[in-house]
């Protein structure tokens, strides 16, 4: 490691004296900040957040949702995102150049973003438009990097959510005759099959080997999945919902459609985060649900139905470890380095990046 990385790594780390303050200190410190900054301040918290960061939050919601409502808080000088990287880049790349989008630990990443970086997916395009002509267009779902989405832009592509995936694939199939879906190989699956869409017209690209993985005449390929996942919706199996279906005869098994396509297939019903805050909201008092979705959000909702009988899918899930990253040691040093002038782990997207991934947000925009 050289010195100015020394530098960087010893700036970005947590100051000592965090780890010696007790939980009542720091929030009773949270709180005056929040009351000192007023409506200079912003905090996002994403759903997969833990208690402790989340009871901070002035919105909660999914990454896009959190980035429009930054967006549209024009009073706010200080967004202090509670989520991951690439939720604080799209943060950034919506909002103005007078506002600060502070992340408050810079190891808060996303496995599956990670999956699919820019190098990666500029070296697999140059194959696959040799493999198949000017006949694919690019998606990407918004859990990627601000490269990433800006490289879908350039090439006429959009991003997706998991809300809006179905109509976006459809969009995207009345462009072009074929579909490279980044980074989560199984949303892109789920939504294709869906859709119509045989297993057998699904091509895997792997990253790793630079190769197109698909069986048969390769110009029967529609569909090319970006070989990524996310490392806690993958952990959900066939196994889990075999368990409940013999341990609690009855039960929903609700998942999110970041999960394995056999387990999307043997669940009642899936959709994202959204969809499944709103099933269970709806859903009628005695009624019982496994859930297939992040450890935090699946207890926020056993503690705010206890009307229903409701469980994790799998009860040796984790939560999501690089979101887990966010604390309130971490949340409070944001805080506190504001409030002293010097805002710690500013995410900054260049413009160029910018620029190029707007049009890819913008073109789901326009159709959502």
């Amino acid at each position: 490691m050289n010195i100015l990385e020394m530098i960087h790594e010893e700036k970005g780390r947590l100051p000592e004296r965090y780890r010696q303050m007790s939980i009542m200190e720091m929030e009773a410190r949270v709180k005056e900040i929040k009351d000192m900054l007023g409506r200079e301040l912003f905090i996002p918290g994403h759903h997969y957040q833990k208690e402790e960061v989340i009871q901070f939050a002035d919105a909660k919601g999914d990454s896009l949702q959190l980035a429009q409502l930054s967006q549209k808080n024009n009073d706010a000088k200080y967004i202090v995102f509670c989520g991951v990287h690439f939720m604080a880049e799209t943060a950034d790349i919506l909002t103005n150049e007078d506002q600060h989008v502070l992340l408050p630990d810079m190891r808060a990443g996303c496995s599956m973003a990670d999956m699919a970086d820019i190098h990666q997916t500029e070296r697999a395009w140059i194959s696959l438009q040799e493999l198949f002509g000017d006949t694919i267009l690019p998606l990407t779902y918004v859990n990627s990097t601000a490269a990433i989405k800006a490289f879908v832009g350039r090439n006429g592509g959009a991003t997706v959510t998991s809300s809006n995936a179905h109509k976006m694939v459809e969009w995207a199939f009345s462009q072009k005759e074929r579909i490279l879906f980044l980074p989560d190989q199984h949303l892109g699956r789920n939504t294709a099959y869906d859709l119509g869409i045989p297993l057998s017209k699904m091509a895997v690209w792997d990253p790793q080997k630079n190769q197109l993985i698909f069986e048969g005449d390769i110009q029967e390929a529609t569909v090319i999945l970006w070989k990524g996942h996310c490392s806690v919706h993958e952990n959900f199996t066939v196994n889990n919902i075999q368990h409940v279906r013999m341990e609690y005869p009855g039960m929903n098994v609700i998942v999110h459609p970041e999960c394995r396509r056999e387990v999307v297939e043997l669940s009642d019903l899936n959709g994202s985060t959204k969809f499944i805050i709103d099933t269970i909201a709806k859903a009628e008092p005695g009624s019982s649900w496994a859930i297939g979705t992040e450890m935090n959000l699946v207890k926020r909702l056993i503690n705010a139905h206890k009307d229903k009988h409701i469980i994790s899918l799998n009860p040796n899930m984790c939560p999501c470890l690089t979101m887990n990253r966010i604390d309130l040691p971490h949340l409070l040093w944001s805080l506190e380095s504001i409030v002293e002038g010097n805002p710690v782990n500013r995410i900054r997207v260049d413009e160029d990046t910018s620029t190029n991934a707007i049009l890819a947000l913008n073109r789901m925009l326009e159709r959502a």
